[in-house]
């Protein structure tokens, strides 16, 4: 599904104006983004979101760790973040509900996460 591979690369996009570009071809104006650690709205904090997690987790990336599962506006995936073509350190699984073929909510479950 072509809208959370987008989603996948703003999180991994690092150049500040073209993940900016991205958060807003991806979400929708008034997006939320709620995970055990986060809970934001609109284009800005998901930016900000976005940014800081790259900075923490820097050389690491988001990647797709099987299928998009969608139906309706509804997708459900599972994430790995880890180094490139390396063992995950995160896993995550989020849900993404869509509207008008952009992202408007996104519910984020950590499944593994170091110590």
């Amino acid at each position: 599904m072509q809208i959370i591979e987008q989603y996948i690369a703003a999180w991994n996009t690092t150049d500040a104006a073209a993940r900016k570009e991205l958060v807003g071809r991806v979400f929708t104006t008034e997006a939320t983004y709620t995970d055990p650690l986060a809970q934001v709205t609109g284009h800005d904090q998901i930016d900000a979101l976005l940014a800081a997690a790259q900075a923490q987790f820097a050389g690491l990336e988001f990647t797709l760790a099987g299928e998009v599962d969608a139906h309706h506006d509804v997708a459900r995936f599972t994430w790995h973040l880890g180094p490139h073509n390396g063992e995950p350190i995160v896993v995550g699984f989020d849900v993404a509900v869509l509207a008008d073929g952009r992202i408007d909510k996104v519910h984020g479950f950590l499944d593994r996460v170091p110590a």
